[in-house]
């Protein structure tokens, strides 16, 4: 893969990725804008990104910078103004949508689940995609699958607790293994973290580890405000600003102090332990 410039001619070039060997193109954006028709507001302006087997990524930027809608171009939720979307090999405009959400995995936090469904019925439902269960649909394979994703998911005791009851960690993990029933090439992650305490958001860091060392053909991207919440297992990252792209390709080459104040306005030190990421507001 080779990384685009930015746009902004006053932050540093991105360096030039190689693909890894044997590599699928996962989701592309070829030259993509999104502009609001009423207003004529331009929401993402020419972006050129490519996600392949395996990679984890990070997408980075202010509020308003245009994460939320590059997550739903890649997620087939919607379709760019100007330039062309490939996902899972299918570009938008030429394929029945509805199939191809079905083969991608989604989680947010503002998805909406039955305050009384178990923990297991929860993760069933990945299995048609709704929100309610389809009891018909479900055979004894189906249901087994299921546990094994709680078990996987490390949240197997959830299985019969209501989700309304279930804290926010245990609910990011949850919709985490129902996005996982149609075995997605491809997850999508919007801001999983929001609102979790320390401990849930550590066990949930080291659940999407494992998940990654688990799944070398999953590819995931992850919308996240804070560099604490990625896990040792995110190598790549793109970052935005007021809908360009500002860098993107590895993180060691991404998320530096000098491309995280460009990207931010303001000045940003960053450091690095162990694979787990630290920023915090320079002195001006």
């Amino acid at each position: 893969m080779t990384t685009s410039e930015p746009s902004d001619p006053t932050a540093p070039p991105t360096p030039s990725v190689p693909s890894a060997p044997g590599s699928r193109v996962i989701a592309a954006l070829h030259d993509a804008s999104v502009r609001r028709l009423t207003t004529g507001q331009v929401i993402l302006d020419s972006i050129d990104w490519t996600v392949r087997t395996g990679e984890h990524w990070a997408l980075l930027g202010a509020n308003g910078a245009g994460k939320t809608t590059v997550l739903r171009l890649v997620g087939a939720l919607m379709f760019p103004t100007t330039g062309t979307v490939e996902v899972l090999g299918h570009r938008l405009g030429t394929v029945d949508v509805r199939e191809l959400r079905a083969a991608i995995g989604l989680v947010s936090s503002a998805q909406k689940v039955p305050q009384d469904a178990t923990g297991h019925t929860v993760v069933l439902t990945g299995a048609t995609g709704t929100v309610q269960p389809l009891w018909g649909k479900y055979d004894d394979a189906t249901r087994e699958r299921a546990h094994e994703l709680l078990a996987e998911l490390d949240c197997k005791e959830l299985a019969d607790r209501p989700y309304g009851v279930c804290s926010g960690g245990q609910r990011a993990r949850l919709l985490i293994a129902r996005a996982l029933m149609a075995e997605p090439s491809l997850l999508l992650l919007d801001e999983p973290f929001n609102a979790l305490d320390l401990p849930s958001r550590e066990d949930l860091i080291d659940t999407m580890h494992r998940l990654a060392e688990g799944r070398p053909g999953l590819s995931t991207v992850t919308v996240t405000h804070h560099l604490e919440e990625l896990s040792p297992a995110i190598g790549h990252a793109l970052l935005l600003r007021e809908g360009r792209v500002q860098a993107q390709g590895p993180v060691a080459d991404v998320l530096t102090g000098e491309r995280m104040t460009a990207c931010f306005g303001r000045p940003v030190e960053v450091t690095c332990h162990d694979g787990r990421w630290l920023a915090r507001s320079g002195r001006r």
